[in-house]
C-alpha cells in the first residue's frame, strides 16, 4: 500500500481510537457468576478510526492514522500490524501510560459483548499533533480524541476538506463533531441519542439537519441515507455473519476511501456496504477487513 509521499500528502486521515483486541468465540454470553469456556481466540489491533485507516490503506489509498498508542507490548504490536499495512503514522503519538484494551466475547452468529479498559489513559492535548505535517484529502474522526481533533477539523473547514465522522454513540467528541462534519455517518443507537426518535427514518431527518450528508447503519438492516433532499435505503449484503466486530469501523474506512476515490455516492454505498459484509465473514475485526480486490470481486457476485 502507498504511504505518504514526501510533501506529506494522504487519501485519508483517520484521527481517534487506538486499542488492542482480544477476541474470545463463545457459545452463548455467560450469566452472572458463570464461567464459560472459549472456543477460539485472536488477537489483533483495533479501535474505530484505527481500523478505519486500516480498511483505507487496503482498500487502495493513502492512509494515515493520529491517535496514541502505549509504549509497552501491545502499543509494539500495534504499530506493526499498521507498518504491514502501510498505513502512515507521522501522527502517531506514544507514551508511558498503556495501550487500551477490548475483550470481545462472540456468538456462533456474529452477535458480541464488548468490554474496553483506558485505565489512566486520557485522550491527547489539542496541539500534540502537527496539523502542518500532513495534506489529507479525506479527514475521519470517531470523536474518540476530541481535543486533536478540534484543530484538524477547523483545518478542514478552511480548506474546504471533506470530513467524516463514525458517530457510534453519543459522547463529548461525537457530539461537538456532529453539527461540524460534512458526512455524519451513524449507528442507530447514536441517531436515537441525538434525535430522540425511535424511528430511523425520523432520525435521519434530525441527522439530516446536522450535516449536508447524513448516513444511517443499521447492520444486517442495512443502511438509511439522506444527500439534500434525496433519500433512500439501501439493504444489506448477504453474509454469513461470523463476527461483527470492526464492521462499522470498516464501512467507515471504506466510505473514506470512496470518497478519495471520488465514487459517486450510490457507488459509494455500495463500496462501503461490501467491505463491511466480507469483515463480518472472518472472525477479529482486523483479519476481517478485505483488501480492494476481495470487495471487487464479492460485488460482481452479488451484482
Amino acid at each position: 500500500m502507498k504511504s505518504a509521499d514526501k510533501k506529506g500528502v494522504v487519501d485519508v486521515l483517520c484521527i481517534g481510537h487506538a486499542c488492542w483486541d482480544l477476541n474470545f468465540s463463545v457459545d452463548r454470553h455467560p450469566e452472572e457468576d458463570e464461567k464459560t469456556i472459549a472456543r477460539t481466540f485472536s488477537a489483533c489491533g483495533g479501535g474505530p478510526a484505527a481500523n478505519a485507516a486500516v480498511a483505507a490503506a487496503r482498500l487502495g489509498v493513502r492512509a494515515a492514522f493520529a491517535g496514541y498508542l502505549g509504549e509497552g507490548t501491545y502499543g509494539d504490536l500495534h504499530l506493526t500490524e499498521f507498518s504491514r499495512d502501510g498505513v502512515d503514522t507521522t501522527l502517531l503519538v506514544r507514551g508511558s501510560r498503556p495501550t487500551p484494551l477490548s475483550i470481545s466475547l462472540i456468538k456462533p452468529d456474529g452477535k458480541r459483548a464488548l468490554v474496553n479498559y483506558r485505565g489512566e489513559t486520557l485522550p491527547l492535548a489539542e496541539k500534540r499533533t502537527d496539523c502542518s505535517a500532513l495534506r489529507p484529502g479525506v479527514m475521519l474522526f470517531d470523536g474518540h480524541e476530541p481535543h486533536i481533533s478540534r484543530s484538524w477539523l477547523a483545518m478542514a473547514e478552511s480548506s474546504g476538506i471533506p470530513t467524516v465522522l463514525d458517530a457510534g454513540s453519543l459522547h463529548e467528541g461525537t457530539r461537538h463533531l456532529c453539527t461540524r462534519v460534512t458526512h455524519l455517518v451513524a449507528s442507530s443507537k447514536f441517531a436515537a441519542s441525538v434525535s430522540g426518535e425511535q424511528d430511523p427514518q425520523r432520525s435521519l431527518g434530525c441527522l439530516a439537519e446536522m450535516a449536508p450528508v447524513a448516513v444511517i447503519t443499521m447492520g444486517a438492516d442495512g443502511l438509511l441515507w439522506q444527500r439534500g433532499a434525496a433519500r433512500g435505503r439501501l439493504p444489506a449484503f448477504p453474509v454469513k455473519a461470523v463476527d461483527t466486530t470492526g464492521a462499522g469501523d470498516t464501512f467507515h474506512g471504506a466510505y473514506a476511501a470512496g470518497l478519495a476515490m471520488g465514487m459517486p455516492f450510490d457507488r459509494l454505498l455500495r463500496f462501503a456496504s461490501a467491505a463491511a459484509a466480507l469483515c463480518c465473514s472472518v472472525h477479529g475485526a482486523r483479519r476481517g477487513i478485505p483488501t480492494l480486490e476481495q470487495t471487487k470481486s464479492y460485488l460482481q457476485k452479488v451484482n
